[in-house]
């Protein structure tokens, strides 16, 4: 063998010692790359939302996945380092708080009571309740033309109420599991509208190629964050986020993420609102 083959040997044997013991120390860039290695970011979105997260063929699209791109991308992501997960209403605390997801961008609104459990950046978007109506009916104008009418909302959700309690008390509520169901109540003429935030309305409404529409005089104000794990490094995770969406802003990508998703509506988020400041968790 000859001092230079000797040494090739030396070398690989070394190298091979050192990686194992970075291994067992826990240093990532050892074996293959997985979302434990850090180098995919794992973000929540909702999967049956059309406009804002919509799974689609094994796509996603709508604004919070346009959001949540550009957010990744401002991290230095790629698209094909970011694994996308359903992040259902009820799990969303949970998927933070146990590492399923590194950030929630699925219409999550910032609610002291949520701040109790986990962190939020933003807010990247201020939606209002709203109705949406058949695009043909001019009844409806607001929420206080309810009365006597049959409204849907999702099970679980406090916008249906709402309208009764502050509006329209004589109005008829129906719910059902999801918001796909609500428009397909409205489209058969089964309701007479559709309550929860404006955008989602939006998303449906330009899903429904003319067919329905959205009535336009929001009456609530919701904060849309995206959701962090609540730890020691949080506030600098946020003032990133915080960033991205800033310039994701001032760049027009927010506004042509919105017009994209809301197509064909003539939806206009409320400009006494929109863009908001990101500064929430700095």
């Amino acid at each position: 063998m000859t001092q230079r083959t000797t040494m090739r040997t030396l070398l690989r044997k070394g190298l091979a010692a050192l990686c194992a013991l970075a291994c067992a120390a826990g240093v990532a860039a050892c074996g293959s790359s997985s979302a434990d290695d850090g180098d995919v970011i794992k973000v929540g979105i909702k999967f049956d939302q059309p406009g804002l997260g919509f799974k689609k063929s094994g796509t996603y699209e709508g604004f919070d996945v346009d959001v949540a791109r550009y957010i990744a991308n401002q991290l230095g992501y790629t698209d094909s380092q970011i694994v996308f997960k359903e992040a259902p209403s009820k799990q969303r605390e949970a998927m933070l708080q146990n590492g399923d997801v590194d950030m929630i961008l699925a219409t999550y609104s910032i609610t002291d009571e949520r701040k109790k459990a986990v962190d939020f950046a933003g807010p990247y978007f201020v939606a209002g309740q709203d109705l949406m109506v058949r695009a043909n009916d001019d009844s409806i104008k607001g929420p206080q033309d309810l009365n006597g009418k049959r409204l849907c909302s999702v099970t679980g959700s406090t916008s249906a109420k709402v309208v009764k309690e502050k509006f329209a008390k004589e109005v008829q509520l129906m719910e059902q599991p999801g918001y796909a169901e609500c428009a397909t109540a409205l489209l058969s003429g089964i309701v007479d509208a559709v309550t929860t935030d404006d955008i989602i309305l939006a998303g449906l409404a330009s899903a429904s190629r003319g067919k329905l529409k959205v009535v336009g005089k929001p009456f609530t104000e919701e904060y849309y964050g995206v959701g962090i794990k609540k730890d020691a490094d949080s506030k600098e995770f946020a003032t990133k986020i915080n960033a991205a969406i800033e310039d994701m802003e001032k760049t027009g990508e927010w506004e042509r993420a919105i017009e994209s998703a809301t197509e064909g509506t003539g939806y206009k988020p409320n400009p006494k609102y929109n863009p908001p400041k990101p500064d929430e968790g700095e």
